[in-house]
């Protein structure tokens, strides 16, 4: 698998890697099994998916456990990168960038990961009562202490602002350059897809101005661009998409052009090309140090993601994709 860096760190990981959340939160929970969910990791570093992407928050705490499992026989396979700053309540999730907070939350996922060192150590949500410099100072003492090598953010928008597209990202690049001045960012972990492009438009430029890696998030669209799912199966009350506004029956149906026009791409690659090794090799295709980190509950899927390094879209596969029709929410 081609290798692709984190930043000015020069970290190489590969194209694909594996996002680690489905296994232990937000996703359908009757299907969060642990042997399996080894296996799955396991599958994902045989076919070279080396970045294992998770966060305290998954579980809470649970999906660091697990992947300390596999690192504790495969840790050179694999580089990890993991996240501090959320806290997960009943029926709530806070920030908490407190610079003794990192610390410690620091040492906790270090236990959990059974590492002595953390690959990249991102934020995943800026305090508000925190200045954010101070969170990142303490971030940054990690780093000099060796138990982190680089330092990412996660640039997640608000749903809600999808229809001012170009903008959603202001506020993350603005905590970007303030950030810059104290430590360097190696990394940006954003959404990014066929049908959550609003990335493209400031966000990724300013990450490839300045040699900063981007972490593309859910780049098969919460499972929707596999082609997998259909109009009104319904989803568990767990499940984040049972809240999701492109995914009601409605917009379902009404976004199966955008799968369709993956099919096609697809088909154009040979028969056993899928609609989600396209979405996969779409992303790809935005940036040289761009990586996506599908997520995946089953050894079979992990195997099928990675299988998209490989596959490289012509002019007139991206022209089509192009020309997509924008996916649809219950906003619209």
């Amino acid at each position: 698998m081609e290798p692709r860096t984190i930043g000015a760190s020069v970290l190489e990981v590969g194209a694909i890697g594996l996002g680690c959340m489905p296994m232990s939160w937000a996703y359908t929970g009757s299907q969060q099994r642990g042997d399996r969910s080894l296996r799955t990791v396991h599958a994902a570093l045989d076919a070279g998916c080396s970045l294992l992407d998770t966060a305290d928050m998954y579980g809470p705490f649970t999906n660091e456990l697990l992947i300390g499992r596999v690192l504790e026989e495969r840790r050179r396979d694999a580089f990890v990168s993991t996240k501090v700053g959320l806290l997960v309540g009943d029926q709530h999730v806070v920030a908490n960038g407190r610079p003794g907070y990192v610390k410690r939350a620091c040492d906790a996922s270090l236990r959990r990961l059974r590492t002595e060192v953390i690959d990249l150590y991102q934020l995943h949500r800026a305090d508000p009562e925190v200045p954010v410099e101070e969170t990142w100072g303490a971030m940054a003492e990690l780093v000099r202490a060796g138990k982190v090598r680089a330092l990412g953010m996660c640039a997640v928008g608000a749903r809600a602002g999808r229809r001012s597209g170009a903008h959603l990202y202001e506020g993350t690049i603005r905590q970007l350059e303030r950030v810059q001045q104290v430590f360097p960012v190696s990394a940006v972990e954003a959404e990014l897809s066929v049908w959550s492009p609003e990335a493209l438009e400031r966000l990724l430029p300013w990450c490839e101005a300045r040699g900063v890696g981007f972490v593309a998030a859910m780049p098969l669209g919460n499972g929707f661009l596999t082609g997998t799912l259909t109009p009104g199966q319904g989803f568990e009350p767990d499940d984040v998409r049972a809240r999701h506004p492109r995914f009601t029956a409605e917009m379902m149906a009404a976004n199966q052009p955008v799968v369709a026009g993956l099919r096609r791409v697809a088909g154009r690659h040979g028969p056993k090309t899928t609609p989600a090794q396209v979405a996969l090799a779409w992303v790809l295709a935005q940036g040289r140090d761009v990586v996506a980190v599908p997520g995946a509950k089953r050894d079979e899927w992990a195997v099928e993601n990675a299988g998209a390094a490989g596959l490289r879209l012509t002019g007139r596969d991206l022209a089509e994709l192009a020309g997509l029709p924008r996916a649809r929410g219950s906003w619209d």
